[in-house]
């Protein structure tokens, strides 16, 4: 507002106002309770604003100034409520201050209170919220044997460590909720008590303490409260910028896009004074203080500028990173397709002469498969690399799954055939001990020819390459399966073979 706009406003109000309102040098008298309000750049509160009073003769501060806060020349008015229902409605109060007018934004009034609830507020437009109600008592003390509570707060600029660089301000608040405060008083590092009557501003280096107390109208004194504190020189001028770099993270497709998500996480550093802010502007709006990561999930490209400004107020140069996020692909739900072929040469009943290749092939057209499983006869499922060969004589079950990528499995399949020997000796170089030994481990069980020239160790065949332990014995499994099933092993001697191959290195 123009200073002469304020200036011509103050006057009128000051003319309706049949007591005008008195400079801050105007001393109140000796009986008085004093009571305080002060204002700043906000519109929404009161600064500060007494609660509670007792009735009687009152002197009111009314301060708006710099000393206050207030470093914009913005005025307030402190105004007491005459008509609405409910309220006191005996004293007329209607000031306007602000650091520019002739009191410097400092003034006071007498006024008589009396016992009941006052409103006041400010009556310029755009400052409703500044309201506040306060409570007069009857006074006088009666059983008031309570000492009122005060606090102290300091305030100012502060370094890295908490020190305040070249000065503090503490502001005293007192409170009686029986007779009211009467006074409050202060002293800096144990010199003397005095009156408090506005925030005190400490400018000398080193370690302070303030210490305060307040007494009510019924003469009861609180303890002395202190607040402790540190002044430091203000540092080298600093004016060299932050550095403020983003780091973007979220799932991504082989093109480098954000598959549904993409988070921003904006870090700054400053080596004088430290960083104030960090602001941020995505995809052309307003600049925001950025506060926690960035979370971007509208699908499209994107462009994310940045920024920070250290406590000296210098601010670094935009910095900007582009994106672009993606929408994720439908949940797949659909199993692969799974299917086997069964190869060999077959006789005229169709039975496969001297072994089987069972090769087992899968689909999947959305998160692709993962995994191909098979079980041979009655043994257990094994991870299927490669097609599976059957020769030990008698009718075969391979059965066979596949599960892809995003856990579907497809329903379990399977093939039926016969293996018959082809009449030839099938192992020239057979092993011909005289019972199954894997690993050096004896299963006591006897090595039999098995109809084709080749005995159960040939069969099991230890030194063959196996991808891994696992893998031969679940080749020991399928072998011995077949046995059993025509009628070379019993399930006993099964048993001890499997339980050999399980306890040998075979493939480790």
């Amino acid at each position: 507002m123009p200073r002469q706009l304020t200036a011509a406003l103050a006057a009128l109000l000051l003319t309706v106002i049949p007591w005008a309102a008195t400079p801050a040098s105007a001393a109140p008298r000796a009986a008085e309770q004093v009571l305080t309000w002060t204002a700043d750049d906000d519109i929404t509160r009161y600064k500060s604003a007494p609660t509670q009073a007792v009735a009687g003769a009152t002197t009111i501060i009314w301060e708006n100034s710099a000393a206050t806060g207030n470093t914009t020349g913005m005025p307030h008015t402190l105004t007491f409520d005459t008509t609405t229902e409910g309220y006191n409605h005996d004293v007329t109060l209607n000031i306007l201050a602000n650091p520019f007018d002739a009191n410097d934004g400092r003034h006071q009034a007498a006024v008589t209170l009396t016992p009941g609830r006052y409103r006041y507020f400010c009556t310029i437009p755009g400052h409703s919220q500044m309201v506040g109600e306060l409570v007069v008592t009857d006074g006088g003390g009666g059983d008031d044997t309570t000492a009122p509570t005060v606090t102290g707060a300091v305030s100012g600029d502060r370094d890295q460590d908490g020190n305040y660089i070249a000065a503090a301000t503490v502001t005293v608040t007192a409170t009686d909720t029986d007779s009211g405060v009467e006074t409050v008083e202060y002293q800096v590092d144990d010199t003397s008590f005095q009156p408090y009557t506005q925030p005190v501003r400490v400018t000398a280096i080193g370690d302070h303490s303030v210490q305060f107390r307040a007494t009510d109208q019924a003469g009861n004194t609180s303890a002395v409260g202190s607040v402790s504190f540190r002044i430091v020189e203000p540092t080298q001028e600093d004016t060299t910028p932050p550095v403020v770099t983003a780091a973007l993270s979220g799932d991504r497709d082989g093109d480098g896009n954000y598959v549904g998500t993409a988070t921003a996480t904006l870090t700054a550093t400053d080596a004088g004074s430290g960083v104030a802010t960090i602001e941020y502007s995505l995809d052309g709006g307003a600049f925001t203080a950025y506060a926690n990561p960035i979370v971007v999930n509208a699908v499209g490209m994107h462009m994310l500028h940045y920024r920070a400004t250290d406590v000296a107020g210098n601010t670094s140069a935009e910095q900007m990173e582009h994106f672009t996020v993606v929408a994720p692909p439908a949940e797949d739900t659909t199993p692969p397709a799974v299917s086997a072929t069964v190869t060999g040469e077959r006789d005229g009943d169709g039975a496969y002469v001297g072994g089987a290749t069972v090769t087992v092939t899968a689909t999947d057209d959305e998160s692709g498969v993962a995994k191909i499983e098979y079980a041979l006869d009655g043994g257990g499922w094994t991870a299927y690399t490669s097609p599976v060969t059957v020769r030990a004589p008698g009718a075969h079950t391979v059965r066979y799954r596949a599960t892809d990528t995003a856990q579907n499995t497809s329903a379990e399949q399977s093939t039926t055939f016969t293996v018959v020997a082809d009449g030839t000796d099938a192992c020239p170089e057979s092993d011909t001990r005289a019972t199954v030994v894997i690993d050096g481990d004896d299963t006591g069980v006897a090595n039999v020819d098995t109809g084709d020239g080749c005995t159960i160790n040939d069969l099991i065949d230890e030194h063959a390459n196996y991808a891994g332990h696992a893998q031969f014995v679940r080749h020991v499994e399928a072998v011995t399966t077949a046995l059993v099933t025509g009628g070379t092993l019993d399930r006993r001697q099964q048993g001890a073979i499997v339980r050999a191959a399980a306890r040998s290195d075979v493939g480790a």
